[in-house]
């Protein structure tokens, strides 16, 4: 099985380079022309520097994909994770210990590994098209932080993991499945209070009327919001965004700075109402229990599948390599098989987001002004303004900014009523 399952791994690279390629010539075909909707607001120099940030952007994906996958290639299927394993086995006999180990020293090689093409996305590229106000000094502190947390959390989760899989060999399954939606939803309410103010300086937002506006409108939905927040994106980057976060009582809105700075106030509470939108439409709720039915079934599925004496030999490796290290098989073996699923997820976001559209349309009454705040959001972040629709169909969350664009404007002048 080796023989296929690299075959099958060739193909869906190849699949996929070939969607970037598509992508890329689309744009290089239409990118000159303005839009519908952006007219009086982008011209041709401002697509020709948009069309170039995709471009660049892109090709630095693309060194880093094709990086990953030698790597990935020469770690599984050149038998290099069984001298990994021998080495990490060599360095303990505790059971615990040894998959603390594995998991935290491979986490480790591979942020090593990213630094080169995160450092230079973010001071050449970035900084090329004067999105990057980050500094060397707060990259590196940012490096350091968001490793000893990910290192804390990840030992926490290794040792309660393998310590349910010892304690019930025949429904770990189970238990390890509701351990972990039950974290999962204990960091969306202490993210918000405990991780997020680590990196960024969150404050009430300061600008006159706003946060009245906001509260008028949300009344208006039915939804109480902890606070409206603002936060210093700015320390790091041009661009702009804004988000809920939290979940329960703790949920809050945060604004980013830069979008404070390019939006009216209409706009801003438009974008608001489009993600109050997702609460009140039960999108997140949705997706969480479809996450967690997926995580149930997969947890299943893997329980029956690592205690297969054959799963080892499916890449060619030795049967009695440890359980983290059939955990690595397993898991790569699943990103092959549920590749073809991921066109359902893009299309099932792609639905929400646009009953979010319509739910921010019906409760501002004013769909252009959502409208606009797109124009603005595209523009300001140079986005990739004619993705090949083949390409946004497999990979996009959100439809994309022109055709949303469009709908926005068509429900502007009738009313909503198509």
């Amino acid at each position: 099985m080796k023989l296929p399952l690299f075959c099958l791994f060739a193909a869906i690279t190849i699949f996929s380079y070939w969607l970037r390629h598509i992508n890329l010539q689309h744009l290089k075909q239409h990118g000159s022309k303005v839009p519908q909707g952006f007219e009086g607001v982008i011209d041709e120099e401002k697509l020709r520097i948009s069309s170039a940030y995709t471009f660049d952007s892109s090709r630095l994906g693309l060194w880093d994909s094709l990086f990953d996958n030698v790597i990935l290639v020469v770690f599984l299927f050149g038998g290099v994770i069984a001298v990994y394993d021998r080495f990490i086995g060599s360095l303990s006999d505790s059971y615990m210990l040894s998959a603390l180990l594995f998991f935290l020293l491979m986490t480790w090689m591979q942020t090593l590994l990213g630094i080169p093409f995160d450092l230079y996305g973010t001071f050449r590229i970035e900084a090329r098209y004067g999105f990057n106000t980050t500094t060397p000094r707060l990259w590196i502190t940012d490096l350091v932080k968001s490793q000893a947390i990910g290192a804390l959390l990840l030992a926490f989760l290794i040792t309660v993991v393998f310590w349910l899989i010892r304690w019930s060999p025949l429904h770990w399954w189970l238990w390890v499945w509701g351990f972990m939606a039950l974290f999962s939803l204990f960091m969306m309410f202490i993210s918000p209070y405990v991780i997020e103010p680590l990196f960024n300086k969150f404050e009430p937002v300061v600008e006159e009327g706003l946060e009245d506006e906001i509260r008028v409108m949300m009344e208006k939905a039915g939804l109480k919001v902890g606070r409206v927040m603002q936060m210093d994106a700015s320390r790091r980057s041009k661009h702009s965004n804004a988000y809920f976060t939290g979940i329960g009582k703790v949920k809050r809105i945060v604004l980013f700075d830069t979008l404070l700075k390019q939006m009216s106030h209409g706009e801003i509470v438009a974008v608001l109402a489009h993600e109050i939108g997702h609460w009140k439409k039960g999108h997140i709720w949705k997706r969480l229990l479809w996450a967690e039915v997926m995580a149930l079934a997969g947890s299943w599925i893997s329980f029956k599948l690592l205690a297969w004496p054959g799963l080892p030999g499916l890449l060619g490796l030795p049967h009695d390599i440890s359980l983290p290290a059939r955990m690595i098989v397993l898991g790569f073996i699943a990103s092959l098989v549920m590749f073809p699923l991921g066109p359902f997820s893009a299309w099932r976001s792609r639905c929400h987001e646009r009953e979010a559209d319509r739910f921010a349309a019906d409760l501002t009454g004013k769909p252009q002004d959502l409208a606009s705040a797109l124009v603005k959001l595209s523009v300001e972040n140079l986005s990739n303004l004619f993705p090949h629709p083949f390409y946004a169909a497999f990979y996009y969350s959100h439809p994309p900014a022109v055709e949303r664009i469009r709908t926005l404007r068509e429900w502007a002048v009738t009313g909503g009523q198509n």
